[in-house]
């Protein structure tokens, strides 16, 4: 979390710790300010229940340090989502997902179907427009998430095919009824493929127990889903203290100016 003497970006996860710590920060500011030579690392260590009344319990250390980016540095991706169709529910889905750090690649063959508005957020989209979207399976890396969901049932038999095929998938999810399922398990048994490729397929998409068939609905059951497949790995990046003598972005001299802290 990156805390300024007028704002913050980021959060420890609210509540009476983040309050208290953002509180401690900006004293810290006031010192370092005054006293440069003291702009250093500073720790402690907190129990939830006696110090904050938090009946959740336990234990947390807090670190601050001096910060002089103008920023912090990006969250790691969650995921990488191949997506397939820009229709009601794939934009809805990337209005979603927008606020989350992952990267999409956006796919599909109509020009028109794309929205020329921006979804802003932690995001990473990539548009892409492609005559035969089947063929850009191959090009999402190791581990990728595929969904589909384009404006074409024999489209999506094709593309969901050839992410099935591809064994380090870490998810590949079809829109659809569990009849649909059903018509295309049989295509693709003529075609070859194992019961144990095939079982690989998600479809009817979404969390379960959520009613409503609203784009809007769908996209939130589906997101939840894409968070639960999605292969874990960790997300907070390691930050090393700033030496004394660094350069601020915000006022260009050292970190004598104490403008911000980490």
């Amino acid at each position: 979390m990156l805390v300024r003497l007028g704002d913050t970006e980021g959060s420890i996860g609210g509540g009476q710790l983040e309050y208290g710590a953002v509180a401690t920060a900006r004293r810290l500011l006031m010192v370092w300010r005054d006293d440069p030579a003291r702009a250093t690392a500073v720790s402690e260590t907190a129990a939830l229940g006696p110090q904050l009344g938090q009946c959740c319990g336990g234990v947390v250390s807090l670190r601050y340090l001096p910060w002089f980016a103008s920023h912090l540095p990006p969250e790691p991706a969650l995921f990488h989502l191949q997506l397939h169709g820009a229709g009601h529910v794939g934009r809805a889905l990337v209005a979603v997902l927008a606020g989350l750090p992952c990267s999409i690649d956006w796919i599909d063959c109509r020009e028109e179907a794309m929205p020329a508005y921006d979804f802003r957020g932690a995001a990473r989209i990539e548009r892409r427009l492609v005559a035969d979207p089947a063929c850009a399976v191959a090009d999402a890396p190791a581990g990728s998430l595929f969904l589909v969901m384009t404006h074409s049932h024999a489209l999506d038999a094709e593309i969901t095919a050839a992410a099935l095929q591809r064994a380090d998938a870490a998810y590949v999810g079809l829109i659809g009824s569990a009849t649909k399922r059903a018509r295309f398990e049989h295509r693709w048994r003529r075609r070859g493929f194992s019961q144990s490729v095939i079982e690989r397929l998600t479809c009817p998409i979404g969390v379960a127990g959520i009613a409503g068939k609203q784009p809007a609905v769908l996209a939130l059951a589906i997101a939840a889903q894409l968070l639960q497949a999605c292969p874990s790995q960790p997300r907070t990046a390691s930050i090393a203290p700033i030496p004394a003598g660094a350069g601020c972005e915000t006022c260009g001299t050292t970190a004598s100016c104490g403008a911000q802290t980490e």
